[in-house]
């Protein structure tokens, strides 16, 4: 198909990478045009397809990106992501970076491509966990003045490889309550004898288990009574399906920075 946008992986070599390879390789809207990774990664040099197991596709892992594409998905580490953001910048190439981990310094960096193209940097591409933020933003808005005060813990469970804890989408969902209600106290975890919990605090329990793609679970204490929010995904396909919608959306973009949100409609 002759309007296919060109679609460039970069961390093609890891879990989401290869994930998105697949379900790029199988939209009938999209075509693979450059797989990316780091100078020392062992997927160098090999066929995308093979290394994400679909078979030989004719197209080669690089560590440069050579080849024009219409957009970048990015999920690689973060000193990645700011490399391509670089590239990106430099060529007008919209971005969707899914990276999470960023320093603050590292995400200014990545952001400042906005100034010449497109950008979408989200802490979670999932559709339903998009739509559990905006959720979550409703109740915290409408509990915000509860007579009894309310006691926000977020408690997210992700696999055993996951670097980062807690999560960028729960850090996220934690902004969005932040912003609401005013908690000014962020605890992760708890041990000891802290004394009575204050509630202008919002805690964060992050658990790593087996393969868990990723569960987040944000807790609404009243006395009284509670409410419990919790997404699951199942397989990382979630993230990637958004993944490719912010891509589609952004070719359409002037440059700036997007939120999912602005993809799924939800502003």
């Amino acid at each position: 198909m002759g309007d296919q946008l060109l679609v460039g992986v970069n961390g093609a070599g890891g879990r989401m990478g290869q994930r998105v390879a697949v379900l790029v390789y199988q939209d009938p809207d999209l075509k693979l045009g450059a797989a990316l990774e780091s100078d020392n990664s062992p997927a160098l040099g090999k066929d995308v397809g093979e290394v994400a197991g679909i078979g030989p596709i004719g197209l080669n892992i690089t560590s440069e990106l050579s080849d024009r594409v219409d957009v970048i998905i990015d999920f690689s580490l973060p000193a990645g992501l700011v490399k391509i953001a670089g590239i990106c910048a430099e060529r007008q190439i919209p971005l969707v970076a899914a990276t999470t981990g960023l320093t603050p310094e590292q995400r200014n960096e990545v952001l400042t491509a906005a100034q010449t193209t497109p950008l979408i940097l989200a802490p979670n591409m999932s559709v339903a966990v998009n739509l559990m933020m905006k959720l979550v933003r409703e109740a915290a808005h409408s509990l915000k003045n509860t007579p009894s005060g309310v006691d926000v813990e977020i408690i997210e469970r992700h696999h055993r490889f996951k670097e980062d804890a807690p999560s960028g989408t729960a850090l996220h969902f934690g902004e969005i309550i932040a912003d609401e209600m005013g908690q000014t106290e962020h605890i992760h975890g708890r041990h000891g004898r802290p004394g009575p919990r204050p509630v202008c605090e919002i805690g964060y329990h992050a658990l790593r288990t087996g393969d868990n793609v990723g569960e987040h679970t944000i807790v609404f204490g009243m006395m009284g009574e509670t409410i419990d929010l919790t997404v699951r995904g199942h397989t990382r396909d979630s993230y990637v399906y958004g993944a490719l919608m912010a891509a589609k959306f952004l070719t359409t973009q002037r440059a700036g920075v997007y939120t999912m949100a602005d993809v799924l409609g939800l502003n």
